[in-house]
């Protein structure tokens, strides 16, 4: 068995040692789960050390024919493109768990799910067979289905359901556009990534745009951008935020991630959609910022800057030159980590005050310190700060989108409808920052516990990598350069 192997089936082992652990040893119960999500977050520090950043292909390949006929089969692989999203799904998992210690009703199964969770999502950044990857794109949805609908809000079970039927819906347009590209596949005869890439060069032009619509939508409500959101607000709002963190950190960068993957298999039909795909990032973008900041519920504040936030990866990932998938790269980075760290401290917060509406709160910098610090330079990040991983990002989306729409006649609108919704970020971002932590102190809010040193631990992790790769960008710009350089080598030579 290979390291990938190993890897994506640590979480699985976790679950099957857990379904035979007796579910009144709470203690035992958390102490396995974080250990099997501490050791798959081990394993891809070891592949990040002996990673090569510099050669484009995939490494650590792994093949088993499944169905000879069909031609899947169970392939795994990483680039410079699956390599950041790991170690996000792994770093975020293992936060997740340890924000997770005031769940006190069905343990077991709540640990269960989120090992399930995990092995999904490993599942989906590992694949290079297009049956394999769809197959883990749907595991996800049944422990998130229980994770929302169990242990959720008040409107959990709507929540629940309208994640599941949204995500469902988009699966089917993208398994249509699966199938449709398998139908040229004669010749090769599989359903590996890299043979469905050569599959795809003999389709007619139109039924390679109605696939790749088929692949927007599919994976644009996973995103989600404008109008496949209607899931998210209330999923976000009803989730339990360790969930919330998961869902925002990584489940929204799967569907970027395999957008990605299916701009550079038909880069013929993005070019043609290039226009409309720039226009619901930036709508999307001003839609999200908007909308957040009208929020008085804190979660609901970060659900919708989410929206915004991806609408700048939908952007990067519609410039199809380097520049801009490099920022799409990163923001998708980037913002695992921003909203990761704003999920948590607001959830850390609720479980003190019983309240996420943001008029309730005032002056907590003197009653909650560390709390503040934290939070506030996690804010200043999600407005794209200088000196944060999330100007960087946003930097290089700008600059490849001024450079990809000045050849459609669009430079000038890209850089004043960025702009605008870059301040429209500030705004909501000074707007909670100042009703938290200015004014009197409200006699409720005066006993008010500060971080424990757990939660220090959980939150200092994600906001000192905001900061140190804001400051020093180069180690995430390696990473992924080669890769996204070879994939700018693909589009161009199909568009040109």
């Amino acid at each position: 068995m290979g390291i990938l192997s190993i890897l994506l089936w640590t979480p699985a082992a976790g679950v099957l040692l857990l379904a035979l652990t007796p579910g009144r040893n709470i203690q035992l119960i958390r102490y396995i789960a974080n250990l099997f999500t501490t050791i798959a977050f081990l394993l891809v520090c070891w592949l990040l050390s002996i990673y090569n950043a510099q050669d484009a292909n995939l490494q650590f390949n792994e093949y088993f024919p499944l169905n000879p006929k069909l031609g899947s089969a169970y392939a795994l692989g990483i680039d410079g493109l699956s390599m950041p999203m790991l170690v996000m799904a792994t770093l975020l998992t293992s936060i997740a768990l340890l924000a997770s210690f005031t769940v006190s009703s069905s343990v077991k199964g709540y640990h269960i799910c989120i090992l399930l969770l995990e092995f999904g999502m490993l599942g989906v950044f590992l694949a290079q067979d297009w049956a394999l990857f769809y197959i883990f794109w749907e595991v996800t949805l049944i422990p998130l289905f229980f994770l929302i609908g169990r242990w959720g809000g008040k409107r959990r079970h709507t929540a629940s359901l309208n994640f599941v039927l949204y995500t469902m819906g988009g699966s089917v347009f993208m398994l249509i556009s699966l199938l449709a590209v398998s139908q040229y596949d004669l010749e090769h005869g599989g359903s590996l990534m890299s043979s469905m890439h050569q599959a795809a060069q003999d389709m007619p032009r139109i039924e390679q745009v109605l696939v790749l619509l088929g692949f927007v939508i599919g994976f644009g409500v996973k995103m989600p951008i404008f109008p496949l959101h209607g899931w998210l607000p209330l999923a976000h709002v009803e989730a339990p935020s360790p969930v919330s963190i998961l869902l925002s950190g990584i489940l929204l960068k799967m569907g970027a991630y395999g957008l990605i993957r299916a701009v550079v298999m038909l880069p013929e039909a993005a070019k043609l959609l290039q226009p409309f795909l720039i226009f619901l990032g930036l709508f999307g973008m001003l839609y999200g910022g908007l909308l957040a900041w009208r929020q008085s519920d804190l979660k609901a504040m970060v659900a919708y800057s989410s929206i915004s936030h991806m609408g700048i990866v939908l952007l990067g990932i519609a410039t199809l030159n380097e520049a801009g998938i490099t920022g799409a790269v990163l923001q998708m980075t980037a913002h695992g980590l921003i909203a990761g760290a704003l999920f948590l401290l607001v959830g850390l917060l609720y479980e003190r005050t019983h309240t996420r509406n943001i008029q309730d709160y005032s002056s907590l910098i003197q009653v909650m310190p560390r709390f503040a610090v934290f939070m506030t330079l996690t804010l200043l990040a999600a407005m794209g700060l200088p000196g944060s991983v999330g100007f960087i990002a946003e930097l290089y989306t700008l600059i490849g989108g001024f450079r990809s729409s000045t050849s459609v006649g669009l430079g000038l609108g890209v850089m004043v409808f960025f702009s605008v919704s870059i301040l429209i970020g500030a705004a909501y971002a000074i707007r909670t920052i100042s009703l938290l932590f200015t004014g009197p102190v409200k006699p409720q809010m005066r006993q008010i516990e500060d971080l424990r040193a757990p939660e220090l631990l959980a939150a200092g992790i994600l906001v000192t990598g905001i900061v140190f790769f804001g400051l020093l960008p180069a180690p995430l710009l390696d990473l992924s350069a080669a890769t996204i350089s070879q994939m700018n080598s693909l589009i161009s030579q199909r568009i040109l």
